[in-house]
Formats: structure tokens, C-alpha cells, sequence
């Protein structure tokens, strides 16, 4: 019997897939009645090497490829490259080397490194987005964005990354800190261009509903994320003398109406229009210059320190006559949410509240608590649930979706203000101050003003000839490249230098893989056939960035002609990570998991460092990061145990949608497993052997059909691990058969479904076996084995038996036996029997392949 070898024989069979160009994608055309299927995991950033979380992702999503070819779709399954981005710039700072040849470079190792997996990808179809002949065409379509007044130029406060020299948008800020950089974020008043998400705004939200394959979760983000939200605009009435401009009063937006009696106070922006108006004293001017020092996300908001200035105005409460409020500049508060000010209610807001406990401000409690009293305190803890008004007058003991509504009846009634619907989205600052992008197709001129270029000189190529020795955008300091004439007026101008967000790069490339050799942006006809997406494949961490971003230009582009589609994806699948063990030395370093034998004694387990004998602190289960040194190059993975064996690991492990725990033990037993696979196919007779057991050959038969269904019902659910398991189930049933008894036509059948099965997730092997059982063409052109409903079905089913209906047995139950015999059964069943025995059974209700259940008295 021969062994397996995987070294040998995955290049051979990558070499016939090459040779056959088995995975080109075929034309409408050429497809006949074939149904389309496009899957597509998301693209990777090139830098310059694979880890498993890739291995993961592109297994999964070549499982799909392979399995809807063989079930007889026209698939389309394409990959490129994410590839501008600061990354490369920061390449070029720090070796002196040129971004593009960095990027270039890294796309050719990890392109090779990919097509080791044995991708069923049409190559054909590459492209990186730093080619200009894709970001030319993103030049197309940003232009005519701009003329369906999609895009627009605003002087607006940024999130400044001092280190990077460039805009990070809000989803770009950590912890206050650059996502790349680390740096503390600044606030920063620049001239940015900005694409209008808010304009599709309640298109975005209410799509989401049409997007019943998407997982749960990720609808709700980005629902949250838009944050569509109803409540009342109004203006408070200024106390005294209204300030310069505000004459009809200060306007604020609230989502809490019904809370107006429990104001304690009005908060408006640092850099609301008021305070403009207002003394500019030392004072104020050093609050707000430690309020641009604050963070700029939400979540940093909410939980940071609250700061306040009192104005000194008062405004008059618009239901408590002769009360008023003060008016505080609150660092909490965002002018470009709302209109920039608020009424603070703290007894039911937990920002106002700590804000209210800090500068002695009042507390009225106005919502009460199911079951609570009059007496009812709120003390570090605001109130936030459901309950009933009191302490508000006219609004007492309504609910607080009633008071709400009778809120904005009062308000509206007095001419003082409307109900309105606000979003938390805000539109999208495009704009980086970074050469490694895609310049902003549009041209400065002092008498024109701004410029599109003309389609005859795009695309507006980035120069090669720029330096990174100093920090800052090289195109800004380039002698010739901004320099230009106006295409209007043909005096000297200048180019815009500020280059796209990497996110629209990303956010219709998969719109380009369907024509990606198009002289315009998008073939409409062949978007047309192959769009939406099938089936996207990516990680969690794109919920929000990336999906909202494709969801929207998907619809600007809809509404420029260029798609008929407004959602790009219908099915998405988000995947879970890849962790593995860390190990940490007695110095503090952490120690890669090459460099470190396990030893288990009982139950214990040890680490030692394998390069110099020290025992290792053996610590948690993370992601695998290359900052705590818990990743394993697939490289070695691939030269020990072959590519199947990976492949079968990062699908079998665990369910998709969940973390996966690498251990070489786990790798091991896929390896073990692709060799007892071949060793089934390898112990095949040459010559026919006729079976002298039918039953055996029959039980065979059954398994091998079960299989089917089985696998098959379990790539359709993405249970891909549930599919594994029963072909780990089959295959031992093939190693327990006798062939003398099964003879080689069922065995030979077996062997054929079992090549079929197992082609999506170790695609090599199943080429080999196929080629073993004697078949000169190519599985992967193979269709996907059918089963016979007959030989499919469990010959018997497990039936619960209840006493009084409680679980107290089970039966196995012949398929169609009649009631009467499944009665028969349970009273002859020992376990049944004990819980019978003194009781009198009053009847017995018989469900078949449902449940038999006793009513004893």
C-alpha cells in the first residue's frame, strides 16, 4: 500500500487544475441554463505574507466555490488586493524604498502563497486597487458622484493623527488613538471632501430589512450605527437679552421629550455659533482649548471626563413659568449631531447626570420606576428604563411613549418647535493627507474654483518621483505634479492633493470583478448578471466601515447608472478568528510557538523553550498577533502536514461563525485523517470482486448515501463542521468494510461519492482518489454526487417516551411501524417498565416520529 504524500502529489494537481484553466469563469453565454453564484471573501490588505485567519476565510469561501460548480452553478469566485493605505507609506519611511515596489512585492508572495491553498479563484480577474487602471475608473465614478451632487467640500473639525499626518474618520479612532499610528488623536478645523451617506440615510436603515442572510448582529450595528432616531426639535426662549444672532431663540434637538420637567440644564458645543457671541475671556478660551484636546469618538464621549463652562445666559423652561436654566458649553455634547445643543435631564441621562453631580446642578426625578413610589431618588445611577411621568404637571401618569407624543403636541401647539427625525450618521469624510492613495480627480483654480478633470486627462496618475524623508503628503511638496493649468480657463491651477479613504477602494470592488478589464468603471450588463453577491465571506471587525460604505456607494451608483442593484450583498458570513495559545518567558518576551515543546504529566501541562531549555509561562487563548508572538506560519503547516490538512482543520474545528484554537494536535489528526482517506482509495482491487455479503454491500451503499445527504445539507447551512463530522463517520464505515464481502461495485461507488465529498475541503486528495478509481478527467469539473432518497433514509428513528410528560426513555422505532407495535415496544422496555410499575396508565398517546407519552393517574 502506498503512502500518502501531499508534497508530491498537491503541486501535480495544481499544475492539471493551471493546464485546464478549470476555474476560468465562464460568460453568461457560455453558461446556458447554469444559475449564477458569486461568492467572495474579502479582499486582503497585501502585506507580504499569509496567516491562518487567511488560510480560514479563503478555505471557507473556496468550499463554496467548489461545491456550488459541482451542484451546477456558473460561479464566479475572483480575488485582488486592498493595497493603498499608510502602511506602505510607512514602508517607505522606514526602509527608503518606494510604496508601490513594497506593495508590488508583497502581492506576488502572498498571490503565490494563496495559490498553494489550491484556490479555485479565476486569476484572470486580479487586480490590485493601486493599479491605475482601477483607480482611474474610481476617478470615473467619483466625478460623476460629484455631479449628482453626491460629493462636497466643507471646512469641518477632524480627527488629526499627528504622527501619520493625515484625517482618520471617527470608525478610524481607538481609544482616542490613530488605528495604525497608536497616536493620541487631535481635533483639527480642515477643508475635507465628504461623500452624502446621510442623503441615503432611511434607505440604508429600512434595506436592512431586505437582508434576511445576514447574520442578526450585524444588521443591528449598522442600524445603530445610522441611528435613526425621532424626537422633537425646539427653541428655548433666552431670559434676558438674547445674544448677537439668536434672536428667536436657542434651538435644541431631544429623543426625550417627555423628560422636559427634569430639565437641569441646556449644553450646547464648543464650537456651537453661540459661543462666538460670548466674551471671549481667558477663561473660555482655555476651556475650549482643553475640549480640542478631548477625544473625538463616541465611545470616548460618553465615558471620559465631563467638562463644563457656564456662559452666564439663562434661557426661560418652556413649560415652568418663571423658571429658567443655565447655559453650559459641555465638552459631551457634538455640533454635528442634533443642532449642536441639548437640554440636560440628568435624573434619566447618565452623561447628564455626571455631569450634574460634578457642577452641583438640579436632579429632578421625572420618570418612575414600575413599582416604585414618589419617593423614588436617582443617585449615581440615572434612571433609563420603562415607567410612568411624575413631577410633570399635564404629563403625569402617562407612559413615556404617550408623554413624548403629548410633549410635542404642547411644543408644536405653542409655535415653539416640531417633531423631527435626526441620524446619528454623519456624511463621510474622504479626504487623507497621504500620497499612497487615489488622488481626487478635481483642480483648484482661483477664478473657477473647483474643477473636475476632464475624462480625457484621467487618470490622474500618482507620480513616482516623490521622497518620505520628511513627514507630511509628498504630493504637497512635489515641484511639478500640483501644478497645472484649468481645464476652463487654462490659467495656472492647482491639483487637489489630498487622495480617497482606502475604504472607497474597497466599497466597489466587487462591482469591478465583474467586468475588471472595462473601459469604463462598470460593465452594466455584466453587473447586471452576476451582482448582488451571493454569498460575502469576511470578518466581524467590517461590520460597520466597510459594509456601510459598499451599501452606500452601491447606491450612489445605482443612482448614477451605473447598477440596477442598491444592495451589494445578499448573504454574508462573518467568520470567527483563529487563536492560539501564547507563551511568555520568564523575561517578559513572548515566545513563538515553534520554539516551545508541551509536555502533559496528568493533568498538568508544561512549556519549555525549545532553543534554550527555560520553562515557559503557558497564558491565554487570544487571536493570533504577531505582537504576542502566537502565530503559525501556514508555510510550515503546509511543508509538515500538506495543504488538505490544514484546509480540513480550519474547517473542521469548530462551527464557521465561531473562534477556532489552533493546536498541532488538531492538525495532526486532519493529517492522519487525509491518509486513512487514501489508504480506502489506495486498497481498491484492480479487477471486480463480487460481493458475497448483500446486506454488507447494502449497509455500504446506505452509508455512502447518507454521506450525501448529510455533507450536502451541511454546506448548504454553513455547518461545515457538522459535514466533516459525517464524512469522519463515513470514512470510518469504508475502513470497517470487508471488500470480500462488499465486493468492489459498492465499494467503487462509496469511493466515487466519497472523491465527490470531499473535493471542497481537500481538493488535492479528491483529485488523487479520483484518479485512483481510474477516471482521466478532473473532479473539480465533476458534478456533485446525487443520492438515492431510498438508500438515504434511516431505516430506524428515536422516539421519546414520557410519563405525565416527563422524559423518562427512548426507543429506537422501526420507519412505519405502526402505533400499536410502538406502544408494544415501549411497554416491553425495561426502563419504561420501572416507571409503569404501581401506577395505573389512564392512556397513552402515540405520535409517531414525534413522541409516545403515558398519562398515568
Amino acid at each position: 500500500m502506498s503512502r500518502y504524500n501531499p508534497k508530491e502529489t498537491e503541486p501535480r494537481q495544481r499544475k492539471r487544475w493551471d493546464d485546464a484553466n478549470v476555474f476560468r469563469t465562464r460568460s453568461p453565454s457560455e453558461a446556458g441554463d447554469r444559475p449564477k453564484y458569486y461568492v467572495l471573501e474579502m479582499f486582503p490588505y497585501p502585506s507580504g505574507r499569509i496567516h491562518m485567519g487567511h488560510v480560514r476565510n479563503y478555505a471557507m469561501g473556496d468550499l463554496v466555490a467548489r461545491f456550488k460548480r459541482a451542484r451546477g452553478f456558473n460561479v464566479l469566485h475572483p480575488m485582488g488586493w486592498d493595497a493603498f493605505g499608510m502602511p506602505a507609506e510607512n514602508a517607505a519611511m522606514e526602509r527608503g524604498i518606494h510604496p508601490k515596489g513594497w506593495t508590488y512585492d508583497n502581492i506576488a508572495n502572498m498571490r503565490a502563497q494563496l495559490q498553494q491553498l489550491g484556490l479555485s479563484i479565476d486569476w484572470s480577474r486580479e487586480f490590485a486597487t493601486c493599479d491605475t487602471t482601477y483607480y482611474g475608473q474610481q476617478q470615473k465614478w467619483f466625478l460623476d458622484l460629484l455631479k449628482h451632487d453626491l460629493v462636497y467640500r466643507k471646512e469641518s473639525t477632524v480627527n488629526w493623527d499627528p504622527v501619520d499626518n493625515t484625517v482618520l474618520a471617527n470608525e478610524q479612532v481607538i481609544d482616542g488613538r490613530g488605528w495604525r499610528s497608536g497616536a493620541l488623536v487631535e481635533k483639527k478645523k480642515l477643508t475635507q471632501w465628504f461623500l452624502k451617506i446621510t442623503q441615503y440615510a432611511d434607505d440604508l436603515t429600512e434595506g436592512l430589512e431586505t437582508l434576511d442572510r445576514w447574520p442578526d448582529k450585524v444588521r443591528l450595528m449598522q442600524s445603530n450605527w445610522i441611528g435613526r432616531s425621532k424626537g422633537l426639535k425646539f427653541k428655548f426662549a433666552f431670559a434676558d437679552q438674547a445674544p448677537e444672532g439668536f434672536s428667536d431663540g436657542l434651538e435644541v434637538y431631544t429623543t426625550r421629550p417627555d423628560t422636559l420637567f427634569g430639565a437641569g440644564f441646556v449644553g450646547i458645543a464648543a464650537d456651537h455659533p453661540l459661543v462666538k457671541s460670548l466674551p471671549q475671556t481667558p477663561e473660555l478660551e482655555a476651556f475650549l482649548a482643553e475640549v480640542k484636546k478631548g477625544g473625538t469618538t463616541q465611545e470616548e464621549i460618553d465615558t471620559g471626563e465631563k467638562l463644563g463652562f457656564n456662559t452666564g445666559l439663562k434661557v426661560a423652561h418652556p413649560f415652568k413659568a418663571g423658571e429658567t436654566l443655565d447655559v453650559w458649553i459641555a465638552n459631551f455634547i457634538l455640533m454635528d449631531y442634533g443642532t449642536g445643543a441639548i437640554f440636560g435631564c440628568p435624573a434619566h441621562d447618565q452623561r447628564d447626570l455626571d455631569f450634574a453631580r460634578k457642577y452641583d446642578l438640579p436632579v429632578v426625578e421625572v420618570v418612575l420606576p414600575p413599582n416604585a413610589d414618589d419617593s423614588f431618588k436617582v443617585e449615581n445611577e440615572a434612571y433609563t428604563g420603562l415607567g410612568t411621568l411624575f413631577n410633570s404637571d399635564f404629563l403625569n401618569g402617562l407612559d413615556i411613549e404617550a408623554a413624548k407624543a403629548e410633549a410635542i403636541a404642547r411644543i408644536e401647539a405653542a409655535d415653539a418647535g416640531q417633531g423631527a427625525t435626526i441620524y446619528r450618521l454623519r456624511d463621510w469624510g474622504v479626504s487623507r493627507q497621504r500620497y499612497w492613495g487615489c488622488p481626487i480627480p478635481v483642480i483648484h483654480c482661483d477664478d473657477c474654483g473647483v474643477v473636475p478633470v476632464p475624462d480625457d486627462q484621467l487618470p490622474v496618475s500618482l507620480p513616482e518621483d516623490v521622497t518620505f524623508d520628511v513627514p507630511g503628503n509628498p504630493l504637497d511638496r512635489h515641484p511639478t505634479w500640483k501644478h497645472v493649468n484649468c481645464p476652463t480657463c487654462n490659467k495656472a491651477a492647482r491639483r487637489e492633493t489630498d487622495t480617497l479613504d482606502t475604504f472607497v477602494d474597497s466599497s466597489w470592488y466587487f462591482a469591478r470583478f465583474t467586468s475588471p478589464h472595462s473601459n469604463q468603471p462598470i460593465d452594466k450588463a455584466a453587473a447586471d448578471y452576476w451582482l448582488p453577491v451571493d454569498q460575502y465571506i469576511g470578518g466581524i471587525e467590517h461590520a460597520i466601515l466597510h459594509l456601510l460604505y459598499s451599501r452606500f456607494i452601491t447606491r450612489a451608483l445605482h443612482t448614477c447608472g451605473y447598477l440596477s442593484v442598491k444592495e451589494p450583498f445578499a448573504g454574508l458570513f462573518t467568520q470567527g478568528m483563529l487563536t492560539h495559545e501564547t507563551y511568555k518567558a520568564p523575561g517578559g518576551e513572548w515566545v513563538d510557538p515553534s520554539d516551545v515543546d508541551i509536555t502533559t504529566e496528568g493533568d498538568k501541562r508544561k512549556a519549555v523553550r525549545l532553543s534554550t531549555g527555560e520553562d515557559l509561562k503557558i497564558g491565554d487563548i487570544e487571536k493570533m498577533s504577531k505582537s504576542k508572538k502566537n502565530v503559525v506560519a501556514p508555510e510550515d503547516i503546509f511543508q509538515t502536514y500538506g495543504v488538505d490538512a490544514a484546509r480540513l482543520f480550519v474547517l473542521s474545528n469548530s462551527p464557521p461563525e465561531r473562534d477556532v484554537q489552533w493546536t498541532t494536535g488538531g492538525v495532526e489528526g486532519s493529517w492522519r485523517f487525509t491518509s486513512n482517506v487514501w489508504a480506502e482509495f489506495d486498497r481498491l482491487p484492480e479487477g471486480d470482486v463480487a460481493a458475497t455479503d448483500e446486506a454488507a454491500a447494502l449497509e455500504l451503499r446506505k452509508a455512502a448515501h447518507k454521506a450525501i445527504k448529510a455533507v450536502t445539507e451541511g454546506f448548504e447551512a454553513f455547518r461545515f463542521n457538522s459535514a466533516i463530522a459525517k464524512l469522519y463517520e463515513f470514512v470510518n464505515t469504508l475502513r470497517a468494510s470487508d471488500i470480500a464481502k462488499t465486493g468492489t461495485d459498492a465499494r467503487r461507488e462509496a469511493l466515487t461519492i466519497l472523491a465527490g465529498l470531499i473535493a471542497p475541503i481537500t481538493p488535492h486528495l479528491a483529485e488523487e482518489g479520483w484518479a485512483r478509481l481510474g477516471y482521466e478527467s478532473l473532479i473539480a469539473e465533476a458534478d456533485w454526487p446525487a443520492f438515492d432518497p431510498a438508500l438515504a433514509q434511516d431505516d430506524v428513528y428515536v422516539l421519546p417516551v414520557q410519563v405525565n410528560g416527563k422524559k423518562r426513555g427512548e426507543l429506537s422505532v422501526r420507519i412505519g411501524a405502526s402505533e400499536d407495535e410502538i406502544r408494544q415496544m415501549a411497554l416491553e422496555d425495561e426502563t419504561v417498565k420501572r416507571h409503569l410499575e404501581g401506577v395505573t396508565v389512564r392512556k397513552v398517546i402515540v405520535v409517531p416520529n414525534r413522541i409516545l407519552n403515558f398519562v398515568v393517574g
